[in-house]
């Protein structure tokens, strides 16, 4: 048993073992770290369960300079993250997002984020509906305002991988993983000292970082006396083949908000496609369920991209299952860096969908806090608990 760390990590799956990794492998840090995992199957964890997508097509700044780090790490991931000179694979494909407008203000915004995309670095075109239609014959765009399209650093890759490359590595680096859950957060003067587990066992800690993702981070930001504005939000993803031949395909942001993107290779039967869409907000409650809503894909999902992409019309339903977002209720971005009355206890939470991207660039940030105190690469600070209290939402349009 380990009774003390000079770290503690709750929640073991990407952001918590992206986080475990970048402090360990800061040659300043000389102390332990430790991570807490209820779920050590990792089988209902977002990471797992995530469409596992990155792109830059955001339209808050800070979310470009996230995500264009975060796929610079993915493409050196097997230098990176090494272990034992074997290297892992995350089956990285830069296939690209392509985001449609259907009204003339989903066009000027579209267009205002593609000029903040631009001035970011991030590789994005801007396509005329005429433009689009030209270069995916599949897409029917008579109703279209306008495209943009992530010519490089947009695509999918192997989530799970991901996960489980920064927990290898972090446990190369001397990081202790324990399978178990903290019930209680002590303090004392005004910090965190200690952890308790549901077996009982107490961890005493210099700093506790909270990275418990949907099933969790809101109750144990309740245990230390903070309430943070973070849901549990189901969101199910579906698949289905489709016979017809259809060349290139991205991952297609309809104006609608559903989603589409191939899966795999093409086989006798066609390619794979996996989808999805956020639901209805009334029908869109705080859960921990797992149930797979087929009447999402069959009345909404399904018959929207089949208006899109007409050849989806003759399909073949697969597989489906669903997962959670952390959503962030207050502006729908992540919550990072210390609380102000709690300063020795961090939040990594509230990454409303786009953890996995952003594991990369959150982990160098949060080690860097816990580190040496400060952000010294990438400024997040935009994107701390304090803004929350201020009421200034970081607002992001993009949200899918």
């Amino acid at each position: 048993m380990i009774d003390s760390a000079d770290i503690v990590i709750a929640g073991g799956a990407a952001i918590g073992s992206s986080i475990a990794y970048h402090v360990a492998s800061d040659p300043d840090f000389k102390g332990r770290v430790v991570v807490i995992e209820k779920d050590p199957t990792y089988q209902f964890s977002a990471s797992a369960l995530s469409a596992a997508s990155i792109r830059q097509q955001y339209s808050s700044a800070i979310n470009i300079r996230m995500s264009l780090y975060g796929i610079q790490f993915m493409r050196e991931i097997g230098e990176r993250l090494a272990v034992n000179g074997e290297k892992p694979a995350i089956d990285l494909h830069e296939g690209g997002y392509l985001y449609l407008a259907a009204s003339e203000n989903a066009a000027r915004v579209l267009r205002e984020n593609w000029e903040l995309q631009q001035q970011e670095g991030a590789d994005i075109l801007l396509f005329t509906p005429e433009e689009a239609a030209k270069r995916y014959p599949w897409l029917s765009a008579e109703d279209l305002y306008a495209a943009t399209w992530g010519q490089t650093g947009e695509g999918w890759f192997d989530g799970w991988g991901l996960m489980q490359a920064f927990r290898k590595k972090a446990r190369a680096l001397g990081v202790t993983y324990i399978d178990g859950k903290v019930i209680d957060v002590e303090r004392a003067h005004g910090r965190v000292v200690a952890v308790k587990l549901e077996d009982g066992s107490r961890i005493a800690c210099g700093a506790l970082v909270n990275a418990a993702g949907a099933s969790g981070a809101r109750q144990l930001a309740e245990t230390a006396g903070i309430t943070i504005p973070v849901m549990s939000k189901k969101r199910c993803v579906f698949t289905f083949t489709c016979k017809a031949e259809l060349g290139i395909f991205p991952m297609l942001i309809d104006a609608s908000g559903c989603y589409a993107r191939p899966e795999g290779h093409r086989n006798a039967e066609g390619q794979m496609f996996i989808c999805g869409s956020a639901p209805a907000e009334e029908n869109d409650p705080d859960t921990d369920d797992f149930d797979v809503d087929y009447a999402l894909f069959e009345e909404y999902v399904w018959p929207t991209l089949a208006t899109r992409v007409p050849a989806f019309e003759a399909i073949r339903p697969g597989r489906a299952w669903a997962g959670h977002y952390d959503m962030n209720m207050f502006d729908a971005n992540a919550i990072l860096g210390p609380v102000p009355q709690l300063p020795n206890f961090y939040l990594a939470n509230g990454f409303s969908g786009h953890g996995l991207q952003q594991s990369p660039a959150v982990g160098r940030g949060l080690a860097e806090l816990l580190v040496h105190g400060r952000y010294m690469t990438l400024d997040l600070s935009e994107a701390s608990f304090e803004r929350i209290a201020a009421n200034k939402p970081l607002l992001e349009k993009n949200v899918i």
